[in-house]
């Protein structure tokens, strides 16, 4: 039976370059390329799939619209998915429990959950808060891993 654990181990692999599916207003799936990572939930402590997505993101107006999405990760002929509810944290969608600062370390925490590093992560926050980027968190309701 997979688990996130299996997901998660692949993160690396590829920098965490995954395709993230979500729908449109169409009923029509919308996939597109974005760098995920597994972390805690901030607010339940549950292990999630999240990623940092441009305020002004179409993905993210589908999933205000429609809060689910599958991604999936691949490396050579490996790949794992992970589909489940969407909650989504930023200056344009408040989180009970996550205020301003939160928010701010939340961004760092998934980007490098992704593999990403920064040499100056006052930067980074500053670009993130410029780009109104939001948190986008996945419960792993079901996982997949295929070979």
């Amino acid at each position: 039976m997979a688990s996130l654990a299996d997901f998660e181990a692949m993160v690396p692999r590829e920098h965490g370059l995954a395709v993230l599916t979500v729908l449109g207003p169409d009923g029509r799936m919308r996939p597109s390329v974005v760098n995920v990572g597994v972390l805690d939930h901030p607010i339940t402590a549950e292990r999630t799939v999240a990623a940092v997505i441009h305020g002004s993101a179409r993905k993210l107006s589908h999933l205000r619209a429609r809060p689910r999405a599958s991604v999936v990760l691949r490396a050579g002929w490996q790949w794992a998915g992970v589909e489940g509810p969407v909650q989504i944290a930023g200056p344009d969608d408040p989180m009970e429990g996550i205020g301003p600062e939160r928010l701010r370390l939340l961004l760092r925490e998934i980007f490098t959950a992704a593999g990403g590093t920064h040499a100056d992560f006052d930067e980074y926050d500053r670009v993130m808060a410029q780009d109104r980027r939001a948190a986008v968190l996945i419960a792993p309701e079901r996982v997949f891993i295929g070979n």
